[in-house]
């Protein structure tokens, strides 16, 4: 349960990247001023990104390394963030394995084989990141060069095994994720087949990506708020706990997020990492208190508040900011990522905002 960095690491000879103010929250160091970063911070609300999608599909952009570094430096020219993150996706990975993946316009992501019997589990692959990732990898080291001279870190980031199940099994979204619940429930030696595999490929997508140079790591588990506590603990909880522990070789902060885990936060905290993400249906210093002092929290702001005017938009981060009552360890993010068609002056304001209002 308790991290293994150290709070109170050496900083001798520290390059001044692990020194800034992100990483420092990340090993519950003392900061300047709170961190910020927010989820989906490269994307559909910016002008710059909406230019580029004119001419290319997301997958182009995803696969191009230049357009993904481009990408990922668009909100850290515009705003004063604390950190990038590489622009990609989660679901490539199961393109490597055998799944045929496109996003279809105006419905989103969708898998034209998805995984339905037994026959299907075996039948994935299990490649290497550096034959099927290569462009993210390659998209990280292009970034790492725009950002060095900044002092900047970046993230890296992939898809929990249950989320990526979630899709490989639905085809795409789904409400009520009812074929992905139903072979967890009824075909338990396919379903644990189905995420070995799954929690391999996104463990060594994780450090492959600390190896290509990012210095902090993200785990997305956006649908494993569907799951029943006890199903998590029984059909979840140890592979996404496998894949983190993968990760771990690589010696960075990794990040545990998922949406709607009210009911299940403490598993989450227990299957893994430094910092733990919470969405805001949840108070964040309830869910502190729920975690412990031992870990530091991330978010969070409802993303739909940056639709509101300014006055209504501070009050609200102010709310946040109130609750993690200066705290090491917080990083001021959204509880999920930013929507299309956010305001970018609000997304500047507050950035600002979170900076001034916690400087020491």
């Amino acid at each position: 349960m308790q991290s293994d960095l150290q709070q109170n690491s050496p900083e001798v000879n520290m390059p001044a990247v692990q020194n800034s103010r992100f990483l420092r929250a990340c090993r519950r160091q003392p900061v300047d001023c709170t961190p910020v970063w927010l989820m989906w911070q490269a994307g559909r609300y910016m002008p710059e990104y909406r230019q580029l999608r004119e001419k290319y599909s997301i997958l182009e952009i995803i696969k191009t390394p230049e357009l993904a570094s481009q990408v990922t430096m668009q909100p850290m020219n515009a705003f004063n963030l604390d950190a990038a993150i590489i622009f990609a996706d989660i679901l490539p990975p199961l393109e490597g394995m055998g799944l045929e993946l496109d996003f279809v316009k105006g419905e989103g992501p969708a898998i034209h084989n998805p995984v339905r019997t037994a026959a299907d589990v075996t039948r994935l692959r299990v490649p290497p990141p550096e034959e099927s990732l290569w462009f993210t990898l390659e998209a990280i080291k292009l970034a790492r060069e725009e950002l060095d001279g900044r002092d900047l870190p970046l993230i890296g980031f992939s898809g929990a095994p249950y989320t990526l199940a979630a899709y490989a099994v639905e085809g795409g979204g789904s409400r009520n994720h009812t074929l992905v619940k139903s072979l967890m429930m009824s075909d338990a030696s396919a379903w644990h087949k189905l995420m070995e595999k799954l929690s391999e490929i996104v463990g060594h997508y994780l450090l492959a990506q600390a190896k290509a140079g990012v210095h902090a790591l993200q785990i997305f588990d956006s649908w494993v708020g569907q799951l029943a506590p006890e199903d998590y603990r029984q059909f979840v909880m140890p592979y996404t706990r496998h894949s983190i522990e993968i990760a771990r070789a690589a010696g960075v902060p990794i990040i545990h997020f998922g949406t709607d885990t009210n009911g299940m936060l403490e598993l989450i905290r227990d299957a893994g990492g430094d910092v733990i993400g919470v969405d805001w249906r949840i108070e964040l210093d309830e869910a502190w208190t729920r975690l412990g002092d031992q870990i530091a929290v991330q978010g969070n702001l409802d993303p739909i508040a940056l639709f509101a005017p300014w006055e209504g938009l501070q009050q609200r981060a102010q709310r946040v900011l109130d609750q993690a009552n200066g705290r090491t360890g917080h990083i001021f993010n959204l509880g999920h990522g930013i929507l299309p068609g956010t305001p970018v002056d609000n997304v500047k304001r507050l950035v600002d905002f979170v900076h001034e209002y916690t400087a020491v």
